[in-house]
Formats: C-alpha cells, sequence, structure tokens
C-alpha cells in the first residue's frame, strides 16, 4: 500500500498536520522540522495525492503558461524559467502554444471546464483589447499579463519596454557610424503591440540623431523567424541603395539577415551591421556572434509567478504593471 501523511508522521515523529504544512510548502515551519519530515518522505516514498490536495484546499498546484510558439528560443526560455520559479513555490506548469491564432487565445481564455485545472494563468499572448474586454477579471481565475499590451488596471501585466529597447538598438548603430538603417519586423496588422512599439523606438531613435525614416528601408515580416529574416534582408540588400545596418525586431530575424548578408557575398559587420533584441543563446555563440538587446527573462519570471502566487491566495489584490530591465549587449555583429 501506498504510504499516508500518518505514516509519514509516523516516521518523522511529527502531527499530521506539520506533514501537510510542509507538503503543502507552508513557510512557517522550522529548517530542522522540514527537514526531518522531507526525511521520513524520502525513505518511505511518499507521493502526494492531488485530488486530494484539491477538495482539501479547493486549489490543484497548476498554473497554465500560455505562449505563442514554444519552438521560438524566448519562449523556450521564458518557459523554463517559469518552472523553476513556480517550483519554489510549489507549483506545477502545463505549457500550451496558441500558434498566433486569435480563436485558440479566446478559447483558452475563456476555456471553459478545462480552466478548472489551473489556479492561475501565465498568459503571452497576440491578443487585442477587444479579446481582453471580454474575460471579467473579478470572476475568472487569476490571470497575469506577459508582453506589450496596454495596462487597464484589471490584471496584473509584467511588460517589456519595447519602444526604449529599439531605441536603444537603433541608437547603437548610429553611434557606431552607421547611416543607412534599415528595419525587419514591422507587421501590417495594427493590433500587434510588439511591432508597433519597436517601430515606434526605432524612428524616435533616427530622429533623435537628425534622420528622418526611410520607408524602403522599413520591411515586414509575417513572423519572426529565421526565414522571415532572410527574405527581407535579401530585399534590403537587393535595393539601389543598400543599408549599411540592419535592425531586426527579434535575433531570429537578425539570424536569418546575417545570413542574407553573407550569401550576398557581403560581410557582417564591415559591409553591413546586423542587430536583434532578445538575447537568445544561439546568438551568443554565432560566428559574427549577434549584438542584441538582451531581455531579463529572470526578472519577468520571477515577477510574474510571485505575483500570480499572491493573486491566487488573495483574489482581492490591486492589479499592478511591472516593466523588465533591458541592456543592450554589442557584439561583433556590429562592431567597427
Amino acid at each position: 500500500m501506498p504510504a499516508t501523511l500518518r505514516d509519514v508522521a509516523d516516521r518523522a515523529q511529527v502531527s499530521v498536520r506539520t506533514v501537510s504544512n510542509v507538503v503543502s510548502g507552508y513557510e512557517h515551519v522550522s529548517e530542522k522540522m522540514r527537514t526531518r519530515v522531507m526525511r521520513a518522505i524520502d525513505d518511505l516514498g511518499y507521493v502526494p495525492n492531488p485530488i486530494a490536495r484539491t477538495l482539501r484546499t479547493g486549489k490543484t498546484g497548476l498554473l497554465s503558461l500560455v505562449v505563442p510558439e514554444i519552438d521560438v528560443p524566448y519562449f523556450s526560455e521564458l518557459a523554463r524559467a517559469v518552472i523553476d520559479e513556480a517550483d519554489a513555490l510549489g507549483f506545477q506548469v502545463m505549457i500550451d502554444q496558441t500558434g498566433h491564432d486569435h480563436d485558440r487565445e479566446r478559447q483558452l481564455l475563456r476555456g471553459g471546464g478545462r480552466r478548472n485545472l489551473f489556479d492561475g494563468m501565465l498568459f503571452a499572448p497576440l491578443a487585442t483589447r477587444d479579446e481582453l474586454d471580454d474575460i471579467e477579471a473579478s470572476e475568472e481565475l487569476p490571470i497575469i499579463l506577459l508582453g506589450e499590451h496596454a495596462f487597464d488596471g484589471r490584471f496584473d501585466h509584467v511588460a517589456i519596454d519595447n519602444i526604449q529597447a529599439a531605441h536603444d538598438a537603433t541608437a547603437h548603430l548610429l553611434e557606431s557610424g552607421r547611416t543607412r538603417i534599415a528595419a525587419i519586423g514591422a507587421q501590417p496588422k495594427e493590433e500587434y503591440a510588439t511591432p508597433l512599439q519597436r517601430t515606434k523606438g526605432f524612428q524616435l531613435a533616427l530622429e533623435e540623431h537628425g534622420r528622418q525614416p526611410v520607408k524602403a528601408l522599413q520591411m515586414t515580416a509575417p513572423h519572426y523567424g529565421r526565414a522571415d529574416g532572410y527574405a527581407a534582408a535579401a530585399a534590403l540588400i537587393a535595393q539601389d541603395r543598400r543599408p549599411d545596418a540592419i535592425f531586426c525586431y527579434s535575433d531570429l530575424l537578425a539570424m536569418g539577415a546575417v545570413r542574407a548578408v553573407f550569401d550576398a557575398g557581403l560581410r557582417v559587420p564591415e559591409d553591413i551591421a546586423v542587430i536583434g533584441i532578445d538575447d537568445i543563446e544561439e546568438g551568443r555563440f554565432s560566428r559574427p556572434s549577434l549584438s542584441t538587446v538582451s531581455l531579463d527573462i529572470p526578472f519577468i519570471a520571477r515577477t510574474a509567478v510571485t505575483r500570480l502566487a499572491a493573486r491566487i491566495d488573495d483574489p482581492a489584490v490591486a492589479a499592478q504593471e511591472f516593466i523588465a530591465p533591458h541592456q543592450l549587449i554589442p557584439r561583433e555583429s556590429t562592431a567597427r
């Protein structure tokens, strides 16, 4: 027969309540007592019964993380950080992806019976304000928004300052002596906050340095993958007056752009400098290594999970917005 709480309590010579507090992650347990209980759990091979815990506490211990694409390095790194932070607080994480599908986003937001599986949701969608307006924050499970949606006071929001990040990347190119700077990543759908904000930051940096944005140098990208960056950069290089620098709205776009430059018989950074945003691991080890704006993923994960845990304990907590720090990291792809 599997071990029970009573078996663990008898082995550790403590009360059943003490064992329950340790298993539930209750913080007001002495380290000595926690060690004794954990040793008994290991000795007996005790496995907590999630169904019993749900019946007892009304909570499942599960969080939902929803991202557009799990195979995009930024989101996979974010998922890993969220899992680590959640584990430290006694939660497990189930990951789902929307595939940039608004219907899928609505389904996961409204969710029906499936949402009863989770104590809270970390949501990093492309959802528009209209979709979020359909959700009554006071009547639904706790939701923390990750990304660039405008803070409206209903949902906690852990955001990136995309305008400043794009500004810093573009200013770096200008200050390194580049004069004809292109951008890859704008999108025709205006409801997508990320490209809108990064376009604004790009244009703002140009104007501050006395330059006007050139429409022919601003390329759209249907997605933020390597192939999209390659195609857009190839089109830029084919122009009569090619750029001498390219700001890409993501590192994956930048990786594709670097390849396009080399395939055209040109050099990075001597002929065309390239910079991205995200600081994915691939860019650190590529040749040339990729200049980028590093987003503080550990901060995003820690803040989001901690805030969600607090909201699970007290749904009446007032919503707040948190802005993640970022850092410009110059590497070989922009070096003179």
